[in-house]
């Protein structure tokens, strides 16, 4: 039996599939009783890195990327609205949403790592983008979400600034990339076992108590 399983999560906040992903990941934690035994650890992940920073309307950023019809986006937004409501979390699509560039939250989450709150802020984020409608590219915006959880809003506000800090996000992308992450949500288990997409709980017990069991 391992002592400690290290969960790294690679997600994007503005991807609903990573919210449904890690609450049944913690679901099946939870029924494993395996709380202490784990450290999760969110890893940054930019689905749309060249993002401008008015973002896209959802419905064209939809059509453009995917090709997806009116019908198959509508389609799709109650289909996940519907998962949502399976796993306790409220997706509030709208007309008018738009998908932003997310680089200063993943920023903010690896500040928030320093503070042990980085699952907190997280999970506020995923909140804040689909069920409270609110831009998490603006500044302001974030700067709130980040002191909401308990953060220094002006030390966040500093590490925006960090040129440093910019640059170790994109690096911790890419080498992630390297490994051969090309999709999100991905749960890597020890950084040797990876799953890709949103697994079912069973699927995840699964996964992690073949990683506690090895030798």
């Amino acid at each position: 039996m391992v002592d400690k399983l290290k969960i790294d999560i690679i997600s994007d906040v503005v991807c609903p599939w990573c919210i449904i992903g890690y609450k049944n990941l913690a679901q099946a934690i939870a029924e494993l009783g395996v709380q202490d035994q784990v450290e999760i650890e969110w890893q940054p992940f930019e689905l749309n890195p060249d993002m401008p920073p008015e973002g896209e309307h959802l419905r064209e950023h939809s059509a453009r990327k995917y090709g997806s019809t009116p019908e198959s986006s509508a389609k799709f937004r109650v289909e996940m609205a519907e998962r949502g409501n399976e796993v306790g979390f409220q997706f509030n699509f709208f007309e008018e949403m738009r998908i932003v560039n997310t680089r200063d939250a993943h920023v903010m989450l690896e500040f928030a790592k320093d503070y042990n709150l980085q699952t907190e802020l997280k999970l506020r984020l995923f909140a804040a983008c689909f069920t409270e409608q609110k831009n998490i590219s603006d500044r302001e915006v974030l700067i709130k979400e980040v002191s909401a959880v308990g953060l220094d809003a002006n030390e966040a506000s500093v590490r925006l600034e960090n040129k440093n800090a910019i640059k170790e996000v994109q690096e911790k992308e890419i080498e992630w990339q390297r490994l051969g992450i090309s999709s999100v949500p991905t749960v890597v288990l020890n950084r040797k076992v990876a799953a890709a997409g949103a697994q079912p709980v069973e699927a995840f017990k699964q996964f992690i108590m073949s990683e506690l069991q090895a030798s």
